[in-house]
């Protein structure tokens, strides 16, 4: 586990950190754009297969990944996590097990239990990327390489049988899902299930396919606004139906 910690110059407010978790291949870059337009303190966990490589025996598993998390976090420090694609069903678990977290942020979540086969999930990824945007390529690319398609492919079998859906379920936390609307990964339907599952509110972004983070990060810093407004509430947050 690495952890990269907030620009020096970044002021602390008084908010709940900030705990980034890079998607499948991706690395600390990732969440770069969206840092940078983020107030307060955050943080990047980097884990095998979502932002290294995963060396020699390393589990992958949800479960193991989200322990790996659990051990960056502080006691007694109040915690969003916010997880891209292949580390959505990480830091939900982790959220299970974490009483300090308050609140998560879910973009392009995986794991829909009707597309777990390798067939469909390929069928879906490239039905994605040529939504993507061409400039997107490089830093992608540069990404998949430092963690490689080995560790990558180990990653997402480790973690495409979870059950995100039931996860939320058991958990009280404000949740907010961001997705691309071009997203054929996280389809409108499973981000719908998981806004009902976890009585939280869904973000449809125009224009935007997987990689929100990159294209659109001022929706992920709107998306963790509305859950540092809800801090510190005595009455719980009103729910919001998907869009």
């Amino acid at each position: 586990m690495t952890l990269h910690q907030a620009a020096a110059d970044r002021p602390a407010t008084g908010s709940p950190l900030v705990v980034f978790v890079p998607g499948l291949g991706l690395d600390v870059d990732a969440w770069q754009a969206v840092r940078d337009e983020l107030e307060g303190p955050s943080v990047v966990v980097l884990l095998p297969s979502l932002g290294r490589p995963a060396r020699g025996r390393a589990d992958l598993r949800v479960e193991a990944q989200a322990t790996r998390v659990l051990e960056s976090l502080e006691q007694g420090t109040p915690t969003i996590l916010v997880g891209l694609s292949a580390s959505c069903p990480v830091v939900v678990n982790a959220a299970a097990r974490w009483g300090e977290v308050v609140g998560l942020v879910l973009v392009g979540p995986v794991t829909d239990p009707t597309a777990q086969s390798w067939p469909r999930m390929l069928r879906q990824w490239w039905r994605t990327a040529v939504h993507e945007r061409p400039s997107e390529a490089t830093t992608l690319a540069r990404q998949y390489r430092r963690t490689g398609p080995i560790s990558m492919m180990r990653g997402m079998n480790a973690v495409r049988r979870f059950r995100t859906d039931l996860a939320l379920q058991s958990l009280t936390l404000p949740v907010e899902i961001v997705r691309g609307h071009q997203d054929r990964i996280a389809t409108h339907e499973w981000s719908s299930e998981l806004a009902r599952v976890s009585h939280g509110h869904l973000t449809t972004i125009e224009g935007a396919a997987h990689m929100v983070p990159l294209t659109h990060p001022e929706a992920v810093v709107a998306a963790v606004d509305r859950i540092r407004s809800t801090h510190g509430q005595t009455q719980p947050a009103v729910t919001r139906r998907a869009a």
